[in-house]
């Protein structure tokens, strides 16, 4: 039924949808700002726990707290920190054998009395296995049995009826990103490890360092400072990247010679030259193991199509634009 054909006895008022929107990630971002100020000694010795441990992080939870969970572990296991998700039903009934004593126990639980976690909190407790609990008050049964507990602030939720899982929800999400990345930092994992990771997809293409899509041996164009011009020429020509690079007896790169330079210096004795006289000098180059979207865009920037790559002054290879546009770098 439309609104023009309700009743005329409904006074029921439409809600301001925008307006409920707005308080919902109101209450919520005032609750992650508390979380922020409360977060104390339990993060710092949650994280120090899952650091020391040589195994995996074994991340559960019931209901709303197991969709976070779940999420955790995916964002664990991608930062670095070998995860994974373990439904507390299913350990009931064989899923415990995931479980071994070089790993730790994160555990999500709003109430901090969910029941279907017991046999893994009991597993980890016969086997000394460290246990991490994210709970949302202080004095529950979970948290006394941890090694560690981690208590979230006590926030309304954004349900007007206070019962759906919506602000302790996103602030465990936001609590478990925190972990992720303080664990991410303390081992020092790199892009380039974050590119072994996910070596598929848009975040793949955009970290390709420039090593990996760099030309080298013979493809790299080069002449040495005092050859003529003319054999500067020919080795472009050859090698079709639209410029040569200039080396001294050091093999060190000193200059580079593009086609800009040649028509700059046009004249009768231009091919009789030597090319340290044609040359532009200390030529923009890149490391080996930069991102290939920096060089592309140092290209850009500069209005060139090639970039030497060199490491100490040693020339390693030259990449091209279309290098990059074909890897899909942008």
């Amino acid at each position: 039924m439309t609104s023009a054909q309700k009743p005329s006895g409904d006074s029921r008022v439409e809600p301001d949808d925008l307006k409920v929107g707005r308080r919902v990630l109101e209450v919520e971002g005032r609750a992650l700002l508390k979380l922020e100020e409360t977060l104390g000694e339990g993060f710092v010795s949650a994280i120090e726990k899952l650091s020391c441990i040589s195994g995996r992080v074994v991340v559960t939870g019931m209901g709303k707290s197991g969709h976070i969970a779940r999420k955790l572990a995916a964002t664990l296991a991608s930062t670095g920190t070998p995860a994974l998700f373990v439904h507390p039903a299913e350990a009931s009934h064989g899923d415990l054998g995931m479980l071994t004593r070089q790993d730790a126990v994160l555990a999500l639980s709003n109430s901090g009395e969910t029941a279907e976690l017991g046999d893994i909190v009991q597993y980890t407790r016969r086997f000394n296995i460290p246990l991490i609990t994210i709970v949302g008050r202080e004095n529950t049964s979970l948290g006394d049995k941890s090694d560690v507990t981690i208590v979230l602030p006590d926030c309304p939720e954004a349900c007007p009826m206070g019962l759906a899982p919506t602000t302790s929800t996103t602030m465990a999400l936001a609590l478990g990103d925190a972990i992720s990345v303080a664990l991410l930092e303390r081992a020092s994992f790199s892009s380039s490890n974050f590119q072994e990771l996910h070596p598929g997809g848009h975040i793949g293409r955009r970290l390709i360092s420039v090593n990996e899509l760099m030309h080298t041996g013979e493809s790299i164009p080069l002449v040495d400072d005092d050859m003529d011009v003319a054999e500067a020429i020919l080795e472009m020509t050859a090698k079709a990247f639209g410029c040569v690079g200039v080396t001294d007896n050091m093999n060190q790169l000193i200059g580079i010679i593009t086609d800009g330079d040649l028509r700059r210096h046009m004249a009768n004795n231009l091919l009789s030259r030597k090319v340290k006289d044609v040359m532009t000098a200390s030529p923009r180059v890149i490391r080996p193991n930069a991102l290939a979207a920096e060089a592309l865009w140092m290209m850009n920037e500069n209005a060139i199509t090639s970039l030497f790559v060199a490491k100490q002054g040693k020339i390693q290879g030259i990449i091209h634009m279309h290098d990059c546009l074909r890897a899909e770098v942008a």
